[in-house]
């Protein structure tokens, strides 16, 4: 029974990386979508664009602790080195979070009025949290990747 625990978390972690990295993939192309359509003009195109992209990005987030950090959280991974980077950069994941969940509750649902140069400031600001937000990700799923024999970077 020892001998298939470590498979069995290794293979949940990949499921979570996996799970991550396509959602992750999902909600970049329909930012990218989103910011293709600069300038941005009131209107039903919009309405469509501001509707999808917050839609991937509400299940990227989820995807991310409900997976990914949930996994780590109960202490189903039991390398050190990987619980030290969560613990690092989690708390600015989540910081991260909050403003994923900001923008939704500003644009998740399309109004008439919206303010269209409101929006491109914060798409804008939101795409540097999410740069930020993924490499911290990243930092987790290389840590997470990395054979127990392999020394941590960075």
């Amino acid at each position: 029974m020892s001998e298939t625990a470590p498979l069995d978390r290794r293979q949940a972690s990949r499921a979570a990386i996996d799970g991550l990295v396509n959602r992750r993939s999902e909600m970049l192309s329909l930012y990218n979508e989103l910011a293709e359509l600069r300038p941005f003009e009131a209107g039903e195109i919009l309405a469509e664009a501001l509707n999808n992209f917050c839609c991937a990005l509400i299940d990227y987030s989820a995807e991310a602790h409900f997976r990914l950090y949930r996994f780590i959280e109960n202490a189903s991974e039991r390398r050190r080195a990987v619980r030290e980077v969560a613990e690092r950069v989690y708390p600015r994941i989540s910081e991260s979070t909050d403003c994923i969940l900001e923008f939704n509750d500003l644009y998740g649902e399309y109004r008439e009025d919206l303010d269209v140069a409101r929006l491109e400031r914060h798409l804008s600001k939101l795409g540097e949290i999410l740069a930020d937000r993924i490499e911290l990700e990243d930092q987790i799923i290389a840590a997470l990747t990395r054979p127990r024999s392999a020394p941590p970077t960075g």
